[in-house]
């Protein structure tokens, strides 16, 4: 039983807690900066491809805000990154028995190659929903396959919903070349029924032919799957002109925030700051990234002293690859080895800027009961979500470097992020202000009680 003078302490140190987030919240939403910031990165600057001149101008756009608010330092981490253009060409027809030519909508997924000389290709569909129904279907050879495998209807959790699905996306275009076809359409990953297609990475597997591959929306592929049954016959034809270009060097832009009693402990916080080429990157992961910006800010403005040193990382090439993520972790390992600094604690927003609802905790069990102390606190700004779950694919790879760090991911109802994810509607004007803000607020407040009450870890 705890003594009447710890419970106390315990209570005091919580309204003291409680009284720093008050002022958090009001600040950002009296004075937030966050809302114009991105405005900024999405209109002055658009869409953010790793390898992409807006990418770079990105990276400049970034180190030049840490700056502003108050970084002790600014560096940019460099990491070489892939470079692919989708160009401008990407169409489809569904060409029926009876003469009916369908325009269909479609847009290459990331990394793919384009159809060969730029020219169509044009066969019979096969049409499977899961990558090793390929394994027994022969037929499939010189055709093109649909993947047509929808998201899970019936999971609440939209992000299990996602990754129940996307290994089609990913991996679809090797397993339709190992079944000898032509290309590959996957039906987008979203929940809507709509004609937008929804792009994202794929790869291909050394010693497989490389084949053209692309998202079509999810209303055509449920008309096509419809029209298959009435017409076997049906042929699709798709044009891609998208290329592979040279590595380039970009790089992680990271500000630093020196902590005043345990300066060699690091909290790192951050988004990414690449986006896919189809829309501005506002929810994915413009909110992410002015969240990282806007902590430091509001942190400043309500007079906090970090007890440890924070790093604001602005990642590059989460999208197609996370070599910014790899690298960051491979310093972390790097500076732990030397005796230079250990990772306490890693913070992620990447899923959009809708009103947060909680935090996930991807740490070792021990941390989980300070971690739901922390509920009461957020109880006024409607944040409940304390649970264990997927913090971030930016701070993943810290995981396996070092000591594995306490390591939180921002969770903000998700019910519509895949409407925009990767797709033509991910722009400013689908993000809404003040949630926006309460993310922030959310952000800046949870990496307050992580720098206070975190125990340092051991170093046997």
């Amino acid at each position: 039983m705890l003594s009447a003078s710890t419970n106390s302490l315990a209570q005091n140190r919580d309204e003291i807690d409680s009284v720093m987030i008050r002022s958090i919240y009001d600040e950002v939403l009296s004075n937030g900066d966050i809302y114009n910031n991105l405005r900024s990165l999405t209109k002055d600057i658009g869409h953010r491809l790793s390898g992409s001149p807006q990418a770079s101008e990105a990276m400049v756009w970034g180190a030049n805000l840490l700056e502003k608010y108050g970084a002790d330092t600014v560096f940019v981490m460099p990491v070489i990154v892939p470079s692919w253009t989708r160009n401008n060409i990407a169409t489809a027809t569904a060409y029926m028995s009876d003469g009916r030519q369908i325009p269909l909508h479609i847009t290459a997924l990331g990394g793919s190659v384009g159809t060969p000389n730029n020219s169509p290709i044009r066969s019979k569909i096969v049409i499977v929903k899961h990558l090793n129904d390929l394994d027994t279907m022969p037929e499939a050879k010189d055709k093109i396959v649909l993947f047509n495998r929808a998201m899970d209807p019936v999971l609440i959790n939209t992000g299990s919903a996602y990754g129940g699905a996307n290994d089609q996306r990913g991996g679809g275009a090797i397993a339709a070349a190992k079944a000898g076809a032509i290309g590959s359409l996957v039906r987008s990953m979203t929940h809507s029924l709509d004609t937008l297609p929804h792009t994202g990475a794929m790869r291909y597997e050394d010693g497989v032919k490389k084949i053209p591959s692309a998202a079509i929306s999810t209303v055509d592929a449920r008309m096509i799957a419809k029209l298959y049954k009435e017409d076997p016959e049906l042929e699709i034809e798709f044009t891609l002109n998208c290329k592979a270009l040279p590595d380039v060097v970009q790089g992680n832009v990271i500000g630093e925030w020196q902590g005043s009693e345990l300066p060699n402990e690091i909290i790192t916080l951050g988004g990414h700051l690449d986006s896919w080429d189809i829309g501005e990157g506002a929810h994915d992961d413009g909110a992410g990234i002015v969240h990282t910006i806007e902590t430091l800010r509001l942190l400043k403005a309500v007079g906090y002293t970090p007890r440890r040193t924070i790093r604001f990382v602005l990642f590059i090439n989460e999208e197609n690859g996370n070599r910014g993520g790899i690298r960051y972790a491979e310093t972390a390992s790097e500076e732990y080895t030397a005796g230079e600094n250990v990772y306490v604690a890693a913070m992620e927003s990447d899923a959009g800027g809708f009103s947060p609802r909680g935090f996930n905790l991807d740490a070792p069990d021990e941390h989980y009961e300070l971690f739901k102390s922390w509920q009461s606190l957020f109880e006024p700004y409607d944040l409940y979500h304390f649970k264990k779950g997927w913090s971030g694919v930016d701070i993943g790879p810290l995981k396996r470097h070092g000591h594995r760090p306490f390591m939180v991911g921002l969770k903000p109802d998700g019910q519509r992020y895949f409407d925009f994810h990767h797709s033509s509607q991910d722009v400013f004007e689908n993000v809404h202000k003040r949630e926006l803000e309460l993310g922030a607020g959310a952000m800046a407040s949870i990496i307050m009680l992580i720098d206070k009450h975190l125990p340092s870890p051991s170093y046997e």
